[in-house]
């Protein structure tokens, strides 16, 4: 096989898929001036339960995480509790379709919400029980329990035609998605006692088993999605196989080239939760790859590492030297993929040898790349200032040979050759915001002055994407990326409070063991 046909095409999480606040917010005593050494704070730490990190400004960050929840509240119609993909940046004009994604992330933000004071305890239980009553009567997935990918979030219909364009939507299921709103309905199910039996009845009767190839040649990888039926209506049909995984009595229609096999994804995601719930075998986990391959020729540039052994996977522990630090790469190189699932998973904690090295290691090489070529970092999938949406990283930090880019330019980094010059950079602040989560000092020097030096601040708070060269901003919100602020906050001010009331009891004792037993090819 070639090695093209063995991992996942490179799509947008986004693209591939197009088929007033009551209380006061409680975040500690103020902290001394924000210019604290760097390491001052160990990475990986989270902060002091109810108080703001060292190196941080207490101000500042209630009222960054005041603003965000502004604009999720904004995007989300009172009737449905169903939150809208995005609103416009004066907060007066929401879109009008959302996904699963989009939808747990205003659960798990609620929580956020709740935990620092922003709303009442009763307020958040209201916000959510409408949310999670609305999920319930929504048309789905039966046999697995999972959402399609598109709905109207002002009465939870289902997309069949995209509003924007009109191009036909067939109903897809896709994993990641699916998976974002599992791990919140588990959230809310520890956290809301209120809500607690309707969420776990969601989230019980979701079968992540369904993603699972066990016929791939590295078994129970997932596949990208399924549809319900083969997708004839679309304009560019893609190659799909009809199978039946779960033994329901009928077939979906799979992604027959697209599954996702790198370890640095949002879609290990998926894989915890199959192993949370036992229905995918704990080896699963090893299968992704960390890199390729050492004689594999086509990636960004060749590994460093070792094979080693985990219940009986061979995993080539590899690496890309750079900038001073070995950090195993995601597929295009973003903070996404490297810290959405940590906002969970306390990764560097169950697994101090792998993940406990990698995140800080990511963020740190971020930091360097960008404030040597642009003055600010912070790289991650997210809008593009100029209109539209693109996939923003470090091209080193990835293994995709055309990578995702950190300048409007798309300047390519060829490993052997000199570094090249690049263009205009473009940060996205969700990215520093959960890079905070391991150097909150840096990540709030960063976000201070992104907010001083560019009109990159509005209403709904700091808005999507801003180009470092010419000053243009992406003046709109995206309610994942607000979502991946507030749950990064949540777990900096409140010692992890979103992994803990993600990883209690169960959760803990199936994930942590296989966690804790790699050992990356990482290291500073």
């Amino acid at each position: 096989m070639h090695p093209l046909d063995a991992r996942h095409t490179s799509l947008s999480r986004r693209t591939m898929l197009a088929g007033g606040l009551a209380g006061g917010v409680a975040l500690g005593m103020p902290s001394a001036a924000h210019a604290t050494p760097p390491g001052h704070r160990r990475p990986g730490r989270p902060g002091r339960p109810g108080g703001a990190p060292e190196g941080t400004d207490a101000a500042t960050l209630r009222r960054w995480t005041r603003d965000t929840w502004a604009s999720m509240v904004a995007m989300t119609p009172e009737d449905t509790g169903l939150v809208s993909d995005n609103i416009t940046g004066d907060l007066s004009t929401p879109g009008v379709y959302t996904s699963p994604t989009n939808i747990g992330g205003y659960l798990w933000s609620a929580v956020v919400a709740r935990e620092l004071g922003l709303i009442t305890r009763g307020e958040a239980t209201r916000r959510i029980r409408r949310t999670l009553r609305t999920l319930q009567g929504m048309e789905h997935h039966e046999a697995s329990g999972m959402y399609f990918n598109w709905y109207d979030p002002r009465d939870g219909s289902v997309i069949y035609d995209w509003p924007e364009s009109g191009d036909p939507v067939v109903p897809f299921v896709s994993s990641i998605d699916a998976s974002w709103l599992g791990a919140a309905l588990l959230v809310v199910r520890n956290a809301d006692r209120a809500n607690a039996r309707l969420a776990g009845r969601l989230f019980d009767r979701m079968r992540f088993d369904v993603f699972a190839d066990p016929t791939f040649d590295k078994p129970y990888l997932n596949y990208g999605g399924f549809y319900l039926e083969e997708p004839t209506r679309l304009l560019s049909p893609p190659r799909t196989e009809a199978r039946d995984l779960i033994d329901a009595g009928t077939p979906v229609w799979y992604t027959a080239d697209h599954h996702y096999d790198t370890i640095v994804s949002e879609t290990r995601i998926t894989t915890y939760l199959g192993i949370i719930k036992g229905q995918v075998p704990p080896e699963a986990y090893f299968q992704a790859w960390r890199t390729f391959p050492p004689e594999w020729t086509w990636p960004e540039m060749p590994p460093v590492g070792q094979w080693r052994t985990y219940l009986g996977v061979d995993v080539f522990e590899g690496a890309h030297d750079y900038l001073g630090h070995r950090t195993v790469p995601g597929w295009g190189g973003s903070m996404f993929e490297e810290l959405m699932p940590n906002v969970f998973v306390p990764e560097e904690t169950w697994a101090p040898e792998s993940w406990g090295r990698n995140h800080p290691n990511h963020v740190a090489v971020q930091a360097a790349h960008g404030l040597a070529e642009y003055g600010y970092w912070g790289f991650s999938p997210a809008s593009h200032p100029a209109g539209g949406y693109a996939e923003w990283g470090v091209d080193a930090l990835g293994l995709n040979p055309e990578g995702y880019f950190s300048d409007v330019e798309r300047t390519d980094r060829v490993h052997g050759q000199p570094e090249p010059d690049y263009g205009q950079g473009v940060v996205t602040p969700h990215a520093a915001f959960l890079a905070m989560m391991h150097a909150p000092a840096e990540s709030y020097d960063n976000l201070v002055a992104i907010e001083a030096d560019f009109d990159s601040y509005g209403p709904g708070g700091f808005y999507d994407a801003v180009n470092t060269s010419s000053g243009q901003v992406a003046t709109r919100y995206l309610s994942l990326d607000q979502a991946m602020i507030l749950g990064a906050l949540g777990n900096v001010l409140c010692g992890g409070m979103l992994q803990r009331y993600f990883s209690t009891g169960a959760a803990e004792r199936a994930l942590r063991p296989v966690l804790a037993m790699e050992e990356f090819g990482a290291s500073a």
